[in-house]
């Protein structure tokens, strides 16, 4: 059937949905050029030290491989600015995991034989893989990520939390986590007559090409970078990965077509991570609940590789009014794989703790936490003053208050049972910042009525095909049906990364701006088209990162319902509700699949998703899906979310806020308080495994008394 409105808003179905499901998308590995061989990686087993010697014999001996690279004969770089780009260069072994060899064969399995056959001797020296609150080698750096500053405050918070009438002094720690796309990372490099051509799975095709140019010394205009299809990035597709730097070297050495696509077990040492994260968080208040002193700590750890500062605190500096406030970072250099992006940094441990704290606050002080959150709502933004170009928190507080049926709550801990179960609520709040950046874009009118938008978008999944041409037919003033989007080819107009809930802000600001042009150029135009047609390009370079006079943030309110096995230590999500102030929703399909998919990633970050770094290896322990656990379907059998209409006029022309990342960052605080109401124990220590939170409650058990008791098995 012809779709006959603009459908900004609507609920349209992506356009590539049946290329996925029946398999002509093709990805990054899955390219048929001609002559096409395989590469395979060998990495470091140790943790600190250099290569003494490499001895390839036994695998250039294998029918089927023709080459390894090593630091020794791979093509020369220029010099990189991401360090962790400058792969078989040198000797040096700055982590476990760092690439030391790359086997190429005719087929994959003849490059994966030959790189089993390699034989690497080390030079080892000690490392630290550690992180503690106190260790001796924790600085302050210039800045966390995002350019914001590692230390901000305001008034005397240290007096002021000392005077409090009532006060929360508590220790978190969330631990390191990994971004597991469905698509590994990929791709396949090809040289045609000093002319590179690269398939990568990427956030950012723009980013890569320059990247790549700049590495082996090439104009960007010899480069084209194609990212049509990605399987999920989360951040740590973000920037571009050392795995596309050997694709590109390999096709160079051998003269044919490369792909390398990444074991999943080399993902947690090469592509990123969320660092670790200690925090001490002080809150005081008086005795109805209104803050006074906030002070968020924040220790993380980098890698001596390239610096990567989560900024974990920074969400304290937006979120609730005190007059006096602290926010502050520290970083250690470890002998760690780098820490990068994913979804939500910074947002998702920082308000994971900041929401529980203030559940520790609602408790101590005997109020709802609905209602605390409520009474410490701010007129401006605390941190720089601002006004907010909106904030509807309270709202969405409201509204899934009375969709989650929270005033039928019982808020003693420990008040509701099911047999050998403990039932809890929770809620927490959530923000995220609202970013964009230039873009560029072409929009077409062709004779036959169509009309086409070309830019350099990167659609991982988000539907960023299908929203694009609804911005499209919303200023073309014309039905959806008679626009195609193209996007994820670096020929097209450039266009920044998917990232930062910013994509659609920052294409969609572009799309629209070209086609307004072009609406304004077919109105003054007489008679038919050209048989070229018309076509009309914007650049918003210069408003699209104008400086803003407003505090813009995304806001939400998520409440979660779960049982607790008293006998088994098993936490299960029953419900989980999401309610969103995101201004204008643009494909109420497509959204609504982003912030269920974020609230589910956060149900894995409070339950299951969580790894460690083993001290003698210096590798992370959970190097795969068997050991790193995410939720699946059955995880989560009720997830609910909604939004409430937003008019926001500070933003971009669409009136849209990102919405990717939100829906993960008060997810793991609304089950953790849940957990605390069902139990009455407090858990500072993410995920929230079976095996801790029975340790937890046998530990705690005589402090907590015998209120509430309901008489079931187990520590409690």
């Amino acid at each position: 059937m012809a779709d006959t409105g603009t459908a900004l808003g609507a609920p349209a179905e992506r356009r590539e949905g049946r290329d996925k499901v029946t398999g002509s998308a093709r990805y990054a590995a899955e390219q048929t050029d001609p002559g096409r061989v395989h590469a395979w990686p060998v990495i470091a087993g140790i943790a600190r030290g250099t290569v003494r010697t490499v001895d390839a014999g036994a695998a250039l001996a294998l029918p089927g491989v023709l080459a390894v690279l090593t630091h020794e004969n791979a093509p020369r770089l220029a010099p990189a600015d991401d360090p962790t780009l400058f792969v078989l260069q040198d000797p040096r072994v700055p982590h476990h995991g760092w690439f030391v060899a790359l086997v190429v064969g005719e087929t994959l399995e003849a490059a994966r034989a030959g790189a089993a056959a390699v034989r690497v001797e080390y030079d080892v020296e000690e490392h630290d893989i550690t992180l503690t609150d106190d260790h001796p080698g924790a600085y302050t750096p210039e800045d966390a990520n995002g350019g914001f500053p590692a230390r901000r405050e305001q008034g005397d918070p240290e007096s002021a939390f000392a005077a409090s009438e009532i006060r929360v002094d508590a220790h978190y720690r969330v631990p390191p986590l990994h971004n597991h796309p469905m698509e590994p990372h990929a791709a396949t490099a090809r040289w045609d007559d000093g002319r590179l051509v690269v398939h990568d799975s990427s956030q950012g095709a723009t980013t890569v090409r320059a990247t790549l140019a700049s590495l082996f010394a090439l104009s960007e205009d010899d480069v084209t970078v194609i990212s049509e299809h990605v399987g999920g990035g989360f951040g740590s597709k973000g920037t571009p990965r050392p795995h596309v730097v050997l694709a590109v070297m390999a096709a160079r050495e051998t003269g044919r077509p490369v792909t390398v696509a990444l074991p999943r077990r080399f993902l947690p040492a090469i592509v990123g991570h969320r660092a670790p994260t200690l925090h001490r968080l002080r809150l005081g208040a008086t005795a109805d609940g209104t803050l006074t002193s906030s002070l968020h700590e924040v220790t993380t750890h980098t890698s001596r590789v390239k610096e990567f500062v989560e900024q974990a605190a920074v969400p304290s500096r937006i979120m609730y009014a005190a007059p006096h406030r602290l926010s502050s970072h520290r970083v250690v250099a470890l002998d760690v794989p780098s820490p990068s992006w994913m979804r939500a940094p910074g947002e998702a441990p920082g308000m994971y703790v900041l929401e529980s704290a203030m559940d520790e606050l609602a408790v101590a002080a005997g109020l709802d936490p609905v209602e605390l959150r409520i009474t410490n709502e701010p007129d401006t933004e605390p941190d720089s003053g601002k006004p907010f170009s909106s904030r509807h928190l309270v709202e969405c507080l409201r509204e899934g208050a009375r969709r989650f049926d929270w005033a039928a709550r019982d808020p003693r801990p420990r008040s509701r049972s099911e047999g050998p179960l403990l039932v809890g609520t929770g809620v927490a709040s959530a923000t995220y910042p609202v970013m964009a950046s230039p873009a560029q874009a072409e929009a077409h009118a062709r004779p036959d009525g169509g009309f086409v938008v070309r830019i350099n978008a990167t659609d991982i999944g988000t539907g960023a095909r299908t929203v694009l041409a609804q911005v499209a037919a919303d200023a073309l003033g014309v039905p959806l049906d008679r626009v195609h989007a193209e996007v994820g080819n670096s020929d097209l107009p450039s266009a920044p990364l998917a990232g930062g809930s910013s994509g659609t802000a920052s294409w969609g600001w572009a799309v629209h701006e070209a086609c307004t042009r072009l609406a304004s150029t077919l109105a003054e135009h007489p008679g038919p088209l050209p048989d070229a047609g018309l076509r009309t390009h914007a650049d918003t370079a210069g408003t699209a990162d104008a400086d803003s006079p407003y505090s813009r943030h995304a806001f939400g309110a998520h409440f979660a319902e779960v049982t607790v096995d008293t006998v088994t230590g098993e936490v299960r999500v029953r419900r989980l509700l999401g309610v969103y102030a995101a201004g204008r929703i643009l494909n109420a399909r497509t959204a609504r699949s982003q912030f269920i998919g974020a609230m589910t990633m956060g149900l894995g970050m409070a339950l299951t998703e969580g790894s460690t770094l083993d001290a003698a290896s210096g590798d992370f322990v959970e190097s795969d899906l068997a050991s790193y656990h995410v939720p699946v379907h059955a995880d989560v059998p009720d997830i609910e979310a909604h939004w409430i209409d937003e008019d926001d006029p500070h933003l971009n022309p669409m009136g849209s806020k990102g919405i990717g990342e939100i829906g993960i960052v008060g997810t793991a605080a609304a089950i953790g308080n849940a957990v605390h109401h069902a139990t009455g124990v407090r858990h500072r220590e993410l995920p929230l495994t079976p095996d801790r939170v029975l340790a937890e409650a046998a530990d705690g058990a005589a402090g907590q008394g015998a209120a509430g008791s309901t008489g079931t098995a187990g520590p409690w």
